[in-house]
């Protein structure tokens, strides 16, 4: 989804289109990487200046609420935001960090299969697997072998 097609949507919801509400969409929808609030609350008030940090988590919270932007725990409890128009997975090394993302069709499959066997309708599709890069892996098999 683009922009125009957030607002849109936000409208046929029988919402208003605030400057804040806009403002954040516009920079999730203008940064290509994931954001903390700070980020974002950083970003928004060089577009809209006076805007405070509470308005910036109360906007994020309406807007993941309503599916305009997704909320993703990245592991140690933080969290990040982005844009809804590209729909994709995480896979994030607990030893480095490292986050590599998984196009959503990979998995459109799975989720298919998920809603056909359990009848369950799945309505916030971002899942986040963890584990090892093969960097990370690397090193621990090799360190392993000194043991």
């Amino acid at each position: 989804m683009r922009l125009e097609q957030l607002t849109d949507r936000l409208r046929k919801l029988g919402y208003r289109l605030t400057p804040q509400r806009l403002v954040v969409l516009q920079v999730l929808e203008d940064t290509p990487r994931h954001l903390n609030a700070a980020e974002i609350y950083q970003q928004a008030s060089q577009r809209l200046p006076g805007v405070n940090e509470a308005t910036i988590y109360r906007t994020l919270d309406f807007l993941v609420g309503h599916g305009l932007a997704l909320a993703a725990h990245i592991g140690s409890g933080r969290i990040v935001y982005e844009s809804t128009a590209h729909e994709h997975h995480h896979l994030i090394c607990r030893r480095c960090g490292q986050t590599t993302e998984i196009d959503h069709s990979e998995l459109a499959p799975l989720f298919e299969h998920f809603e056909q066997t359990t009848g369950f309708h799945i309505d916030s599709s971002h899942v986040t697997f963890f584990g090892l890069c093969p960097h990370c892996l690397a090193d621990r098999q090799g360190s392993s072998s000194f043991s």
